[in-house]
């Protein structure tokens, strides 16, 4: 179902929608960032709720150490995104730890919270994708911010970065960044996994975004598979986005734009997912926005499969024997 408005009154609405966001924006510009944290995936790969799987020596999860990372570069606030049958086993095993350290928001990702106009199919229980996620924190995010994924790690340096970029003076409300990694070392020994790979100019902008769902390393080089067949291949230095983006409130409005685009397409839909990296591309294209690929020293590691987590635990315990993370992170 497609919404219907007077254009007289629509145009108006909209934009007083794009200006009030980037307005206040400009107010609070110079405060700490805000860390959104998308955690509402179950992961169908992993087999159980890998956000909350212990990785650290003392039962960390991997998003307590991104937590830990924005906090020493000025971020102040973290903000998760949920579904609310998690709710209660996040609390739990999470939330009790952070307690006191900085201020803690959280938001449900609701199958229901969309545009006016546009309902969930009946028969729909996935979540809408990262894209609806983000725009579910729209009431909540008030300055600048960074959202990543719940089960990457992306290392101290990424969010260094990130600090630097807002930093910096007389930014445009709609100058966006993300983190770039180079594909070969985002892979899997376990199996395929999703993948957006970004086109990059030689200023370090990003000019387009691509998804690729089942991509592969295998003895014969990077694959992309599509329906079976070999739809690309790739040397394994190219740009890839793990969902890092450095963005602002000024996002929201555009994001909403992309999402009744999107809702327009499959409002019947069962499975089809909104992607971040999708609608950002689609923004670039229009030239709503900019993006800034920062390169980062980090080195990312990952959880799609079951499999996956004993590299992931076995990278935290050395990265704490270096001592770039405390034994105990929040005493």
């Amino acid at each position: 179902m497609q919404r219907q408005h007077s254009p007289f009154k629509l145009d108006r609405l909209l934009e007083l929608y794009r200006i009030i966001p980037c307005f206040v924006h400009g107010i609070i510009n110079l405060m700490a960032l805000s860390l959104l944290i998308l955690a509402a995936g179950m992961g169908s790969r992993y087999e159980r709720l890998k956000q909350i799987d212990p990785v650290g020596p003392n039962n960390e999860v991997i998003m307590e150490y991104s937590i830990y990372d924005a906090l020493r570069h000025g971020f102040d606030e973290v903000i998760f995104v949920l579904r609310r049958e998690f709710e209660e086993v996040f609390r739990e095993k999470v939330l009790q730890r952070l307690n006191g350290h900085m201020h803690i928001g959280l938001v449900l990702q609701d199958l229901n919270d969309l545009p006016p106009g546009f309902s969930a199919p009946d028969d729909r229980n996935k979540p809408w994708g990262t894209g609806h996620a983000i725009w579910c924190a729209r009431h909540v995010l008030k300055k600048s911010f960074v959202a990543i994924n719940a089960d990457d790690f992306y290392g101290e340096d990424a969010f260094r970065n990130a600090s630097l970029f807002f930093s910096q003076p007389g930014l445009e409300h709609t100058a966006f960044m993300m983190s770039g990694f180079q594909l070969a070392s985002t892979l899997s020994d376990h199996g395929p996994v999703s993948r957006a790979v970004c086109t990059v100019n030689w200023l370090g902008m990003l000019q387009r975004v691509e998804e690729h769902l089942c991509i592969e390393n295998r003895p014969d080089g990077i694959i992309s598979l599509a329906e079976g067949f070999v739809a690309k291949r790739f040397n394994g230095e190219e740009v890839v986005s793990l969902n890092f983006w450095g963005l602002t409130p000024c996002l929201m409005p555009l994001l909403e734009e992309s999402f009744c685009s999107f809702l327009s397409k499959h409002s019947n839909a069962i499975r089809e997912e909104f992607y971040i990296s999708r609608a950002i591309s689609e923004m670039l294209f229009h030239s709503k926005i900019t993006v800034s690929v920062l390169p980062t020293s980090s080195r990312w590691y990952g959880i799609t499969y079951k499999e996956d987590r004993l590299l992931m635990a076995r990278a935290i315990a050395n990265s704490v024997r270096r001592g770039d993370y405390p034994a105990t992170l929040w005493k």
